[in-house]
């Protein structure tokens, strides 16, 4: 649940000084700072603006709710701006857009995540209203209410939503008794009653130092950095909740639909995946972007869009998650063209697993992938955004000035055994929403 923290005229300012932020770099010179108190970090100094765009991560998220309190943590995160220490909701805002300051608290399956935007002339004013936000949060029972409410607007929305259905299903399929199994904010059964101490219980055991990976980019130094990261976390617990286990996820290969009563259905379909730190990664990422990935230009797009009209759009993605990786996309297409638009799919993955990509598809790849990547790197709050998640990911510091050798370096021979080796046309399940013509409902 992502909630924006800004007011109209801090607004105005961060976008001023967004907008004067460098833009893509070619390198980004990246440091390793290490805290006192034991905490590590990445900075890329920028002194350019006076502001600073730091980003924590709480690796864990979601994932960590029992069945009976899903959604607790995602609760429990929305709830960090609603009012600290002798702050109310009112007084927290009050203080945060005094300071010119933005603070968005954010929750996914694998990660708690904090992101704070600060000016040099307000770092340790905003840096200690973070802090009280992080350790000493009122989590009080008016706001609880309120938050919840939304969350529960948000969950029958989507129980409506044949896109949302989609990967629900998808998820139960696939992930069985796993935790990733359930939604990141809960279900309209465990929702309603979540307790304080439920919620209590998610921040103490999600918000710990043992989980964190930092990412600082901006108008200020290691030492700095280093003394305020001590600050913000130095009196939080040192161990957090144990970790979910590794899941295992299950593809049958069959085609569920889930009846619903609209014109178009919607498509979700995925098999075992590739991990980033799998020597075969730039390859799949490449055959990827090959295959579905590369919007107009892809196999999938030109196949079911260009040539046949089915979709307007359809997109395959590599998702490597905490405790699973898969490969995965998804399509929208009528009732009455849905079974024609799954069946050509199986028919790619199987026409690219058995005979490759050419050599003009495998250049086109390269060259589009190496040239967009330097785009990523547009202003300090992407970069810090890049540099945590690389943290997250285990990729070493380097990886910005390695990655596009890495991806030039990847062969015809090394993508054609990767289609061979690692697409499973006979594995490829689909989960449809929606009334498709020709294909029996599984439920």
């Amino acid at each position: 649940m992502i909630r924006q923290t800004v007011g109209p005229l801090m607004a105005a300012l961060l976008a001023a000084l967004l907008l004067a932020a460098p833009g893509a770099r070619a390198a980004v010179d990246i440091q390793k700072v290490e805290t006192p108190g034991g905490l590590t970090a990445w900075l890329v100094e920028n002194h350019d603006i006076p502001f600073t765009a730091l980003e924590l991560r709480f690796r864990g998220g979601a994932a960590l709710d029992s069945p009976d309190t899903a959604g607790a943590t995602n609760l429990m995160s929305a709830l960090l701006e609603e009012g600290s220490g002798d702050m109310d909701a009112r007084a927290f805002a009050r203080a945060r857009d005094s300071l010119a300051a933005s603070f968005d608290y954010d929750t996914t399956s694998d990660a708690v995540r904090i992101s704070a935007r600060f000016l040099s002339e307000n770092r340790d004013e905003a840096i200690e209203l973070l802090r009280q936000s992080l350790i000493n949060p009122r989590f009080d029972q008016s706001a609880i209410e309120r938050v919840r409410a939304q969350v529960m607007s948000k969950l029958r929305a989507d129980a409506n939503d044949p896109r949302r259905m989609a990967y629900k299903a998808f998820d139960d399929a696939v992930f069985g008794d796993h935790p990733y199994a359930i939604p990141t904010s809960g279900t309209l059964d465990t929702a309603p009653d979540l307790t304080r101490q439920d919620i209590m219980d998610a921040h103490a055991g999600a918000l710990a130092r043992d989980r964190v990976y930092i990412g600082a980019v901006g108008d200020i130094t290691a030492d700095q950095l280093a003394a305020l990261l001590d600050k913000l976390l130095g009196e939080m617990p040192d161990k957090g909740a144990p970790l979910p286990p590794k899941a295992k996820p299950d593809f049958d290969g069959d085609t569920q639909v889930i009846k619903y009563d609209t014109p178009q259905s919607v498509a979700v379909f995925g098999q075992d995946g590739v991990t980033l730190d799998d020597p075969d990664f730039f390859a799949a990422y490449i055959l990827n972007h090959i295959l579905g990935g590369g919007s107009f230009e892809s196999r999938l797009m030109q196949e079911l869009r260009e040539k046949r009209g089915l979709t307007y759009g359809i997109s395959t993605y590599l998702a490597d998650r905490d405790q699973a990786t898969l490969w995965m996309g998804s399509v929208a297409s009528s009732n009455q063209t849905m079974a024609q638009a799954a069946s050509m799919i199986r028919k790619e993955w199987a026409k690219i697993a058995n005979d490759g990509v050419t050599q003009q598809e495998l250049e086109d790849a390269k060259t589009y992938l190496t040239g967009a990547y330097p785009l990523r790197f547009d202003g300090n709050a992407p970069i810090a955004n890049i540099i945590v998640g690389m943290q997250m990911q285990g990729l070493p510091i380097d990886y910005v000035q390695t990655r596009n050798d890495r991806m030039r370096a990847v062969t015809l021979e090394d993508v054609n055994r990767v289609a061979r080796e690692r697409l499973a046309p006979d594995a490829l399940s689909f989960i449809i929403v929606g009334q498709p013509d020709g294909i029996a409902a599984s439920n």
